[in-house]
């Protein structure tokens, strides 16, 4: 497994080598707990137990009880020891070990692969609530979670796509198992949901993405799947709030050729031109250092960065930006400026 690292900022506790980013506030929202509410469909009598006991020395019997639930012949049993379950992971941090302890994972994940879609739906967020805790992750993936995750990408609700997005994110913070899940055929769905989902879900999709393209074979398997064009979009649209986490996924892509050649044919050059014109301090340093990346080892897309008329806001920007945005620009006009003449010799990427 290959795994690279192009850029330099923290995210998930993970420091990349090239790209500083000095704004205090992250790219990526990180993928928490379920965003649902209280569960107003929960019976008020179940609500007080859960409150009791949560509280209380029962509430290790409480969950055994609930998981054994899970694997009950009524289905409104299943469901609604799913949804305590769920809820209980969702609250209270110490719970998640409590609950995989009791051995709920196996058959939550068994409700993963539910044709109810409500089952569906309740085993997805309960397995992401359970994976927000390190020691779970691990037991959660060899309990066999990473293709039925994938198979609620494909079939769920909006909101089992959402959550099964960031639950596979949880489980790529494990480094093994981000071929296992780029494998499983997790990367086209991700792009797909990258380009329709709603804004949440492009949000899920655009981290669990960055996450999982530090491997080279999943940016492979990103830009076979097409994610260069929403990626390109929504850096277009300044108006999607998704400019920084689509240049961030960007960045980690670029490393590999397949992706520069799909992101100067979707247009890309010239969003990333305006962004360094118009685009926020951290916007423009990012941008920066995505061209830099590909103008690096070819004459022909330094060509045609200068000819969208580069150079002068990069020169802005060497002037105006951060320490290393200054830095990316000052090396970037100083390979636009060089004559061709100077690099005779075609490299790989021009040809």
């Amino acid at each position: 497994m290959e795994t690279e690292n192009a850029v330099n900022y923290k995210f998930m506790g993970r420091s990349f080598n090239d790209l500083s980013i000095n704004d205090d506030s992250s790219a990526f929202s990180d993928c928490n707990s379920d965003r649902s509410g209280e569960f107003s469909t929960a019976s008020s009598q179940s609500r007080r137990l859960f409150l009791a006991c949560t509280n209380s020395d029962n509430s290790d019997e409480f969950i055994r009880q609930l998981v054994s639930d899970l694997g009950s012949c009524s289905i409104d049993e299943q469901k609604n020891a799913a949804l305590e379950l769920r809820l209980l992971a969702k609250n209270k941090p110490e719970n998640r070990i409590k609950i995989a302890k009791a051995g709920a994972i196996k058959p939550l994940i068994s409700l993963i692969t539910s044709t109810d879609p409500y089952l569906q739906e309740n085993g997805v967020t309960a397995i992401l609530n359970l994976s927000l805790c390190d020691e779970n992750k691990e037991l959660i993936a060899s309990s066999g979670a990473i293709k039925p995750l994938v198979r609620a990408l494909r079939t769920g609700t909006s909101t089992a796509k959402e959550n099964a997005a960031c639950a596979l994110l949880r489980l790529s913070q494990v480094e093994e198992n981000k071929v296992a899940i780029g494998r499983s055929g997790a990367i086209p769905l991700l792009v797909n949901l990258l380009e329709n989902g709603g804004i949440r879900g492009k949000k899920d999709a655009s981290t669990a993405l960055y996450s999982l393209c530090t491997v080279k074979e999943n940016k492979i398997k990103a830009v076979e799947a097409g994610i260069m064009k929403p990626l390109v979009e929504l850096m277009a649209d300044f108006g999607s709030n998704m400019v920084d986490k689509s240049a961030f996924v960007l960045s980690v892509l670029v490393s590999v050729p397949e992706a520069k050649t799909a992101l100067v044919d979707e247009g890309g050059i010239p969003v990333l031109v305006e962004i360094i014109e118009v685009g926020s301090q951290r916007q423009k340093e990012i941008a920066a250092a995505i061209l830099l990346q590909i103008c690096e080892d070819s004459v022909v897309y330094r060509t045609k960065v200068a000819r969208e008329g580069a150079i002068p806001p990069l020169v802005a920007l060497s002037q105006s930006g951060t320490n290393r945005a200054k830095q990316k620009a000052e090396k970037l006009i100083e390979l636009l400026r060089q004559p061709r003449s100077a690099n005779a010799a075609a490299s790989p990427s021009d040809l």
